[in-house]
């Protein structure tokens, strides 16, 4: 017996795309029959030849409640990432207010998401300087992991940290097993003379390739020392690819990923004055853009997650076109799949590629990977079900995030979702 079934000509599992109909029963996929159908079959679905694949995983969202909710809030980013085809999001410790740095914190975190969730969601722990006696209570109470950051992180309420501070950390995250989270930048004295605060490259230049690259040597330093699984956020200098082939070569507990923003946009493109498109770290160059595409298909960068950080419209400068004292944050949660299509295909990527990146391998740095982010009997039947070849338009009317302001608006990408699924329910 079942409760519904899913039939499609395009079902991704793992390693292969094929004809197949998905039987779930009470939230669960109870068998997965591969060919055409034969025979009637009850409450079936036909999805005919959309692509059914699981649902998107993303663990690197900035919600922003409690505290700050009119940046964005739960009800309209769960509700965006729904429309995306994102099934679970793990967010992030700010820019809420209080920041999840305390047991007390994260629960009114919890509180506020009541009534207001449209996605499954799990929480992420901060790391700040002094708060190692907070670990283990956060630990207990749920979270999924920690993050820190190595420079000012935007708010002065998620103080960064330093290597002292981590010293203190890594080995309480360690004996848990669990991940630590890191934004990769640490500044260092370089001549840096400040120009037009309107012009990109102005911009780009200060936030050089090698604050990533020493923040990223510095954690692979003390991944080594501590054992203590690190995973590197929103990876976007290619330079420093180096490093992390070098740490994954000694089966270092190191994991990496990188954003939309960074395979979609280059540096080339963006106009001065356009801070919509200011993020940090910042968008790069076309030629380092196709090396992450190649450290994509190689293994060596993970997964992508959006990194979805929006803010009030006013902060984005957009009216003065100051880079140097806008918000850094890109709103992208609700196109996630498409904009990733949309470049992966002129990188050659597959849909198998897709699922990896977006559903998968994101699922393990969640500890999900034995119930989601694959289409397999006994997994979730969070599923979605989406059209490669069809293009729209992204226009302030289908946008689900509080506010409309985001650098993907007017693009025309491919990639319409039809239908979404969680535990077996339709959601969308």
């Amino acid at each position: 017996m079942h409760d519904v079934a899913i039939y499609s000509r395009r079902v991704i599992l793992p390693k292969e795309v094929v004809e197949a109909t998905i039987f779930i029963q009470e939230g669960k996929i109870i068998e997965i029959r591969k060919g055409s159908l034969t025979h009637p079959i009850k409450n079936l679905v036909d999805a005919g030849n959309h692509v059914v694949m699981p649902g998107i995983i993303d663990p690197h969202v900035h919600i922003n409640e409690p505290g700050r909710t009119e940046w964005e809030g739960f009800e309209t980013g769960t509700l965006a990432a729904l429309n995306g085809g994102i099934t679970c999001i793990a967010d992030m410790p700010l820019n809420s207010s209080p920041v999840t740095t305390t047991v007390k914190a994260l629960k009114e975190k919890i509180e506020s998401t009541k009534n207001k969730l449209h996605a499954k969601c799990f929480f992420w722990g901060g790391i700040v300087p002094g708060n190692e006696e907070e670990i283990e209570p956060l630990i207990n109470a749920g979270v999924r992991g920690f993050k820190a950051f190595l420079t000012h992180s935007g708010i002065d309420d998620f103080p960064n940290v330093t290597e002292e501070d981590l010293r203190k950390a890594m080995p309480i995250i360690a004996q848990h097993h669990l991940p630590l989270l890191v934004h990769c930048e640490l500044e260092s004295n370089f001549d840096f003379k400040s120009g037009n605060p309107r012009s990109y490259n102005n911009y780009l230049q200060s936030r050089p390739d090698k604050w990533e690259h020493d923040a990223i040597k510095l954690m692979i330093k003390l991944c080594k020392e501590f054992n203590c699984k690190v995973h590197i956020v929103h990876l976007s200098s290619a330079q420093s690819l180096p490093l992390v082939a070098e740490a994954k070569s000694q089966n270092l507990p190191l994991t990496c990923e990188t954003a939309p923003h960074y395979l979609y946009f280059n540096a080339e493109n963006i106009k001065d004055g356009h801070t919509l498109f200011k993020c940090a770290p910042p968008i790069r160059n076309q030629k380092n853009i196709d090396s992450l595409w190649e450290a994509l298909q190689s293994g060596l960068i993970d997964f992508i997650a959006t990194d979805h950080s929006p803010c009030l419209p006013s902060m984005k400068n957009m009216e003065t076109g100051n880079f140097m004292t806008a918000w850094g944050g890109i709103s992208s949660l609700q196109f996630s799949l498409p904009v990733v299509w949309t470049a992966g295909r002129q990188h050659q990527a597959t849909l198998n590629d897709i699922c990896h990146w977006l559903c998968e391998e994101p699922a393990k740095l969640l500890r999900l990977e034995n119930k989601n982010g694959k289409i397999e009997t006994g997994f979730d039947a969070d599923l979605v079900i989406w059209n490669p070849e069809e293009e729209f338009k992204i226009t302030k009317d289908i946008i689900k995030h509080r506010h409309k302001e985001t650098p993907y608006l007017n693009e025309t990408l491919n990639g319409v979702i039809k239908e979404v699924y969680i535990g077996g329910q339709k959601k969308f």
